[in-house]
């Protein structure tokens, strides 16, 4: 039974003063989360519901491609995630503490080491493969700015689902299992979504891709063309032209006092932004200094950059460049005591660059002839930049999904093996396959939310039916109203009944606040019409049911809303 009299929906006029993101606005606001401190939500019962409905949704397709439901604990021994290095690998967003022995454990953020560990102690044949083993579980993530209510937090739930085969091949197959079945959740919750290329990251391995709800609270920038999409963090596109000046025999000075941005250069000298070299000096791990240059268009990918690197590396300070190269606003790569690495958008051609000289610029330095140079793939694609002759387009987007090809990342450090047929032992292959269900929730609200506050698919909605009563105790459209939420609740419906002693104004106002799908009002004017006035709630499209038979009528009308 639930009434609204003794339901814990504590709604409120004003969003935090906080809240930028519509979703943290609004499901504060409709009484569904809480926050408890910085990245810390507590889900208040209709918002839990909505959760639960989208855990239900996952369990149910990873079941059917033979997921094996279990639980493995947050907290774990350090020494697990110190065998897979991401103990060392992993920032100071991986929570670490002792216990009251002096033993090193870890707050898990995801639990590739403990489920590799139980399959290390079980499998032995190849006939024991594959295997799918899953999990929900609550993950912990020092996040430095948590933010936007549930989107960005510091403690989560998650669904992690792990592939074991014999080898790269049934990798594939369990991986393409996994993208069928997270097409089929994502549409089933009702979401706008598209599966983009990513960067694998901590997790390792060999591929990934992410699943992307397009909105503009989103974290990730997606870049979008026609038969293509990629998380910006890798994409690749063909970089729009530029006319380049004509080449000289050498550099030549010029003077540039004050100017030490690429807009001050452009506008002094009358050129297009592209036809500078922009300088990035960075200390690489392993390896010290070194000089990253891409056009003056153009942004420095960090992601792509630590790929190519193959290390991590930090902005370098000024102490640290200036006596190799030159002062802070002038560098370049004429005469720098550092190896250079030239992004691959920078073409053959006279450039303009800094002078390593305070107040001064080059132009015509030609790359190759003035300074030597490594190449690789290390800026951010730009809107206009094409794929494939198709104009690529930049939009931002929640992560809702991740999917990543491990291979025998896991598997080697943590002793996953199995014997093949000839009783060799060969590494386990592995994959790994997450779903935020809060993050599913969150992108609900900012796709479908209009002024009046959210709009829920019909699978994940906290409730199916929004009962509205108009009419006091003793009153006959009350006695109506309660026998109408019997019959609703008789007919299959989650039905949330508001019989409070409050005015229609607020009754209407919260329902719409909260967003189910369907809202019946029962009142004086539906007996005088023998009609029960009914509200779809995307779209605000008003109908009308005949008081007879109006549960069934209302299960019919609620099965062909979205």
């Amino acid at each position: 039974m639930t009434r609204l009299t003794r339901y814990f929906l504590p709604t409120e006029k004003q969003a935090p003063a906080d809240a930028e993101a519509l979703s943290h606005k609004l499901m504060v606001r409709a009484g569904l989360v809480r926050q408890v401190g910085a990245g810390l939500w507590s889900w208040l019962p209709a918002g839990w519901r909505v959760h639960q409905k989208v855990v239900q949704i996952v369990r149910e397709e990873i079941d059917a491609i033979g997921g094996q439901e279990m639980l493995m604990p947050v907290l774990n021994p350090a020494e697990l995630w110190q065998r897979s290095g991401r103990y060392y690998a992993i920032g100071d967003e991986l929570f670490r503490l002792q216990d009251r022995r002096g033993a090193d454990m870890v707050l898990a953020m995801t639990h590739e080491e403990v489920v590799t560990t139980h399959v290390a102690q079980v499998v032995r044949s190849y006939r024991d493969l594959p295997l799918i083993l899953y999990h929900f579980q609550i993950k912990e993530r020092d996040e430095p700015r948590p933010r936007a209510g549930v989107l960005r937090t510091r403690e989560f739930i998650m669904k992690d689902s792990y592939t074991f085969d014999r080898d790269a091949e049934g990798l594939d197959v369990g991986y393409e299992k996994h993208r069928e079945a997270y097409d089929r959740i994502f549409d089933r919750a009702g979401l706008e979504w598209y599966r983009v290329e990513s960067d694998v990251g901590m997790m390792g391995g060999t591929g990934a891709h992410e699943y992307m709800a397009p909105c503009p609270a989103g974290e990730n920038d997606v870049a979008l063309a026609p038969g293509y999409a990629a998380n910006v963090e890798i994409a690749r596109a063909q970089p729009q032209a530029v006319h380049l000046p004509d080449g000289l025999r050498a550099p030549e000075e010029v003077a540039t006092p004050g100017l030490t941005t690429v807009a001050d250069v452009t506008a002094k000298l009358g050129v297009e932004a592209g036809t500078l070299l922009k300088a990035y000096p960075i200390v690489v791990d392993d390896r010290g200094l070194t000089l990253v240059l891409v056009r003056g268009d153009h942004r420095v990918n960090d992601i792509k950059l630590r790929n190519a690197l193959g290390a991590g590396f930090r902005p370098a300070r000024e102490e640290e460049f200036a006596d190799r190269i030159g002062p802070a606003g002038y560098i370049g790569p004429v005469g720098a005591d550092a190896p250079i690495l030239l992004d691959d958008a920078v073409a053959p051609g006279a450039y303009i660059t800094g002078a390593n000289r305070d107040g001064h610029h080059l132009r015509g330095v030609e790359p190759g002839r003035d300074f030597p140079f490594k190449r690789a793939d290390v800026r951010r694609v730009e809107e206009g930049d094409t794929v494939d002759g198709n104009a690529i387009r930049i939009e931002p987007a929640i992560e809702i999904g991740n999917i990543f090809k491990l291979g025998t990342r896991y598997s080697e450090p943590l002793g996953a093996t199995y014997l093949d047929e000839a009783g060799v032992a060969r590494p386990v292959w592995m994959g790994s396959y997450g779903i935020g269900p809060a993050r599913i929730a969150a992108a609900a609200v900012e796709q479908f939310a209009d002024e009046h506050g959210i709009s829920w698919p019909r699978a994940i909605a906290p409730f199916d039916v929004h009962l509205v009563g108009l009419g006091k105790p003793g009153t006959e459209e009350h006695a109506l109203a309660e026998r109408l939420y019997e019959e609703l609740q008789e007919a299959g419906f989650d039905v949330i009944y508001d019989d409070r002693d409050a005015g229609p104004g607020e009754k209407f106002a919260d329902a719409e606040l909260l967003g189910v799908p369907l809202r019946l009002t029962i009142g004086r004017r539906t007996l005088a019409a023998g009609e029960i006035e009914v509200q779809v709630r995307r779209g605000r499209e008003s109908r009308s049911l005949p008081l007879e038979g109006a549960a069934q009528a209302a299960l019919e009308m609620w099965r062909s809303l979205p």
